[in-house]
């Protein structure tokens, strides 16, 4: 372009690894792409070895083939039909025992020695090492979602999808979004199995009488199950994964979701008890940021988080209380709510409150309660910038008077791209007195960066109060914190208890971590 900047369409080739169409040969009908590999990889299921290739097939949307070496549709067959049998038979135990969460490990172990003797008897000359294969996907297939406990063991998914029995299972890749898949169950019964195993490990049921499903496991995943004619078109079962390696401020700068300055602002805000809500769409990131922004949170501060589902997870090292909220029983009773915890968190002299979402209006009354009382409180919303966040607040059914907002020191909105499969922090506002609001940071589309659109002068006339700061203070503070960021970016220091080590060192001594930091120094934990 002539003014240098970059269009979208430049930096969607920066956003996405996705190969342009290859150019058919001549004589061949236009309109299809040729089946290409865009991906591969390998990973392991437990003890099985699993490889995936994506491809593109002349569809819409990726295919996403998985396959297990060395277990050929014959074996699967003779494992799940005969072996199988005989694997039950050969462990006796109450299904009680097998609901169990506690009991997990050691019901596995019993069928893993069980399904060893099973198959030494079967195939006596089968090597040891394949033998384990065979094992662990025989326990699987018995203890588990059959088919499914493929995906479930790949870090790069986040949604498992059966819509029903005539379709393949459909899986959300971190990468490559929606993907079909090569897994198809094979009839509604088999659906409705699974989802009737998950609701009895959670103590639920789904049945034609309640047709509905909403449940966590004990693993973190979250599942929702509906079952025909609710789902019109058959039984469905769908898996969100609980992230196993959490999201910190060092990966979101590594994938260019936030800029290092905005994250020091946000350090900032974090270091001098400043709360801040997390607004943004659905999967535009919101939890993930606000898990980055819990890892900023001093190690002397008791923390108390409160949410539906345990999706939050913080250094080891931290003084931090995970509480949840309970499901009715079949009968109606032992609700734990949200306002529930919120209510008795207030009583665990907390220095820091983190609230997974608000949604109504006691919750939200209760939450500015909090910070009016002087407590730090961190919490996401349902809102597509901070506008939008503003007028959630104070308009049905939250509808929080606006003279309460003055105790939110700033929001900071996440953005997702669907088209283009990215996230990005799309603002970083100031909340003034009255839901007045300020912009200081916001995504420019065109460029693809995040210029510095406003003062942050209430922020800084908080800082100043507070903490003496004067506005060339706070302005190399934060440059000071960008610096840190980028240095841990560099040496890959990405994991919840490496960054938040180094922060919680910084906070006892930061000229320690600055001279790494100048000298570019690995670090020693």
């Amino acid at each position: 372009m002539a003014d240098g900047k970059e269009d979208i369409k430049g930096i969607v080739s920066r956003f996405k690894d996705e190969p342009a169409m290859e150019r058919m040969p001549e004589g061949e009908p236009r309109g299809r792409p040729r089946e290409k590999v865009i991906d591969s990889y390998s990973f392991l299921s437990e003890n099985i070895p699993v490889e995936v290739s994506i491809e593109m097939r002349g569809d819409f949307v990726p295919f996403y083939m998985v396959s297990i070496p060395g277990i050929a549709g014959g074996t699967k067959l003779l494992l799940e039909t005969k072996l199988r049998g005989e694997l039950i038979t050969e462990v006796k135990l109450d299904i009680t025992e097998i609901l169990d969460p506690k009991k997990v490990p050691a019901v596995k172990r019993k069928f893993e020695e069980a399904a060893a003797k099973v198959l030494k008897k079967n195939f006596p000359m089968l090597p040891e090492d394949k033998q384990r294969i065979l094992a662990s996907y025989l326990v699987q297939s018995t203890l588990g979602l059959g088919e499914l406990e493929t995906p479930l063991h790949d870090d790069f998914l986040e949604e498992i999808a059966v819509n029903n029995s005539n379709e393949p299972v459909w899986i959300f890749h971190k990468k490559h979004g929606w993907c079909k898949t090569n897994i198809r169950l094979k009839d509604e019964e088999q659906i409705y199995d699974f989802s009737s195993l998950v609701a009895r490990k959670v103590g639920r049921q789904i049945n034609t009488l309640t047709p509905l499903l909403d449940a966590h496991l004990p693993t973190g995943d979250r599942v929702n199950a509906t079952l025909f004619p609710v789902s019109n078109f058959g039984n469905t079962l769908i898996i969100r994964k609980f992230s196993k390696n959490p999201w910190t401020i060092t990966n979101l700068i590594r994938g260019q979701t936030i800029t290092a300055e905005v994250a020091a602002m946000v350090w900032l805000c974090v270091q001098n008890e400043l709360s801040l809500l997390v607004a943004g769409g659905t999967g535009s990131g919101k939890t993930s940021f606000l898990n980055a922004l819990a890892g900023l949170i001093p190690a002397s501060h008791r923390i108390v988080s409160i949410e539906d589902t345990r999706e939050l997870t913080l250094p080891a090292f931290l003084h931090w209380v995970p509480m949840v909220t309970r499901e009715p029983n079949p009968e109606g009773k032992g609700e734990i709510t949200m306002l529930d915890l919120m209510v008795n968190a207030l009583r665990q002299r907390p220095d820091r409150i983190i609230v997974g979402e608000v949604r109504r209006q006691k919750e939200a009354e209760i939450l500015f309660e909090a910070m009016h009382t002087g407590h730090s409180v961190y919490a996401t919303l349902h809102a597509d910038n901070t506008e939008q966040t503003i007028s959630r607040l104070t308009n049905p059914p939250i509808n929080i008077p606006e003279e309460m907002l003055d105790a939110l020191a700033g929001v900071v909105v996440q953005f997702r791209h669907r088209r283009f499969n990215l996230r990005r922090t799309l603002e970083f506002a100031e909340v003034h007195k009255n839901g007045e609001y300020n912009v200081v940071y916001r995504w420019d589309a065109k460029t693809d960066k995040t210029p510095k659109v406003g003062r942050a002068s209430r922020i800084a006339e908080i800082l100043n109060l507070y903490s003496g700061l004067t506005e060339r203070e706070i302005e190399e503070n934060i440059w000071e914190k960008a610096d840190v960021l980028n240095w841990m970016v560099r040496n890959g220091y990405e994991s919840v208890n490496e960054v938040g080590s180094i922060v919680s060192r910084y906070y006892l001594n930061p000229d320690e971590v600055l001279a790494s930091v100048k000298k570019n120094e690995r670090w020693v934990f």
